[in-house]
């Protein structure tokens, strides 16, 4: 297998992971406090992250590295997880899951503001199609949509695809699961006294679910589902691979039909249906063949 069908792999098993994040956090909301559930759910990733950067050692990130680091632990650590808790308050995770549509787009663009790809305009006529379609669609919802969550998700999108492109490009250097490591460690000196400050007083009424549902963000979504996708980013490159997003809403629609027993309305599945041909749309013709470096120069010199 290529490197490049690898990436495509390793960023498929990531998807599918991130697919259960939003109807996890919409669970998990329901007993923890938004902004308590971010911080928790980062300290539990960093210490994990911790112990397996300790027994599996690794070279450290050089000091030009930490910029890209802090992105990172910015975008997926603590604003993308903390803008969709505070926007789960409002709308419901399977309206929420369909702003997902906007993250290849926005991966793109930071791919190609960060990450160096080279893309041709027939991909961005295509990106921005599918874009528009999905904000058509969260503007034209009836009253159980709300602008205050549709705004908090358009601003998690920004960030997340920020994060993902400068994880991406990082991930070519130090490894996929050490730039996620590295991220969530240095988050902990600022996310741990938080998280001690916002405990609440008791968990006597959080319920089950809500426990499993903060275990598999802190887990899955924080941590084991980067492993893959940077890695996938890294091989496949990040505005390819980061088409597979587009996968997202329909996995986690299902979840959100299936676990939380929200109704998923025929609007919704159109538009991810075609939104994802879009997308497919600007992987077929959107990318720009790789360059191709001249043979070196095999003749002798010597005479």
């Amino acid at each position: 297998m290529t490197e490049a069908k690898s990436g495509w792999v390793y960023g498929f098993i990531g998807v599918a992971i991130f697919s259960g994040s939003l109807p996890a956090t919409r669970m998990a909301v329901a007993d923890f406090d938004p902004v308590f559930l971010t911080i928790a759910r980062a300290v539990i990733a960093g210490v994990v992250a911790a112990a397996l950067l300790v027994l599996l050692p690794q070279r450290r990130p050089e000091r030009s590295d930490l910029t890209s680091l802090f992105i990172v632990a910015l975008g997926v650590v603590v604003g993308f997880p903390l803008l969709t808790a505070l926007a789960l308050q409002h709308i419901t995770s399977a309206h929420s899951i369909v702003f997902i549509g906007l993250l290849p787009l926005s991966t793109a663009i930071f791919g190609v503001l960060r990450g160096g790809d080279r893309l041709r305009p027939a991909f961005w006529v295509f990106s921005v199609v599918g874009s528009v379609l999905v904000a058509g669609f969260a503007l034209t919802q009836d009253l159980s949509a709300s602008w205050t969550g549709d705004m908090l998700m358009f601003a998690a999108i920004i960030i997340c695809g920020l994060g993902y492109a400068e994880g991406g490009k990082l991930s070519r250097k130090l490894g996929g699961w050490q730039v996620i490591s590295w991220a969530l460690v240095l988050s902990l000196p600022v996310i741990v006294p938080l998280a001690i400050y916002m405990m609440p007083a008791s968990f006597a009424d959080v319920s089950r679910p809500a426990w499993m549902a903060l275990a598999y963000v802190s887990l899955f979504s924080m941590l084991i589902g980067f492993v893959f996708w940077y890695r996938g980013l890294a091989q496949g490159g990040i505005a390819a691979v980061g088409q597979l997003q587009l996968l997202q809403p329909f996995m986690g629609l299902m979840l959100a039909a299936t676990l939380l027993d929200e109704e998923v309305s025929m609007s919704m599945v159109a538009v991810s249906v075609a939104v994802i041909a879009c997308v497919i749309g600007a992987k077929k013709f959107g990318q720009s063949p790789p360059i191709l470096k001249s043979a070196p120069d095999t003749k002798s010199t010597t005479g």
